[in-house]
């Protein structure tokens, strides 16, 4: 008798769970929107270049992610350390700030922009924060006008900040519920049921990561009553989402 049987059942049931969840949380193209944030906030602000930056806290360390304009190409994969440069001030007091000559401040790191290719003279910087956590930075380099007639430069900046916050945030939120999934199929091994691990997991867990495994519970026994109820389920959860999104705006 193969005793791997049992096991690769419930693989087989972790993935097809997975598949149910993965097009409801997965925001649709989250990287390409960052790019496209960047890409726009140069344009409003006719700026030289514009960057996000998100927060590694393993390694704590920022590690840009997106960028556009002069020295893009060349700046996305850097990884500083997450207190270092003016992205970093950023990132660690929670603070955005406007410099308009980066060799008169200590807070800017040189040797990062040289490694570029292009070195700018003014920064603005602002921190991707929700209620909960800080994310990671956005920053704008030799903006040429503001933006918009009568408008707040930091006001604007805000605007493309918030809206990366919120794709980034959702982003989180998949992988954290691929978390949750993967550790109750661990406890599912010992158990040859995923509904108890997932049980188990939300009633033990801090709340914040049990209602993922709450949610995940939920969809577990929509896939057992069959594809006709998932996909209607899917399709309440994706019309909510798009509310919600919405509303946070």
């Amino acid at each position: 008798m193969d005793d791997r049987g049992p096991t690769k059942d419930l693989l087989a049931e972790v993935i097809q769970l997975a598949s149910d969840l993965g097009p409801v949380l997965r925001p649709r193209g989250d990287e390409e929107f960052l790019q496209a944030i960047v890409e726009t906030a140069r344009l409003v602000f006719d700026a030289a270049a514009c960057s996000i930056a998100l927060f590694d806290e393993r390694d704590e360390q920022l590690v840009f992610r997106v960028a556009a304009g002069l020295g893009a190409e060349a700046t996305v994969g850097i990884r500083i350390p997450a207190d270092r440069g003016i992205a970093g001030w950023a990132l660690m007091s929670g603070q955005s700030i406007a410099v308009d000559d980066v060799r008169q401040d200590p807070r800017f790191a040189a040797d990062v922009a040289e490694s570029t290719g292009y070195v700018p003279n003014a920064i603005m910087a602002m921190p991707l924060e929700s209620e909960r956590q800080t994310f990671g930075v956005i920053e704008v380099l030799d903006r040429r006008r503001g933006g918009g007639e009568g408008a707040d430069d930091m006001e604007v900046l805000a605007l493309f900040a918030r809206q990366a916050t919120l794709a980034v945030e959702s982003s989180r939120i998949f992988s954290n519920l691929g978390r949750a999934l993967l550790e109750s199929a661990a406890l599912a091994t010992q158990r040859d049921s995923l509904r108890a691990a997932l049980e188990e997991r939300a009633a033990q867990t801090p709340r914040s990561q049990g209602e993922l495994a709450e949610l995940a519970l939920l969809f577990h026994d929509l896939g057992v009553l069959g594809p006709d109820e998932r996909r209607a389920a899917a399709r309440i959860a994706e019309d909510f989402l798009a509310y919600a999104r919405k509303q946070r705006r």
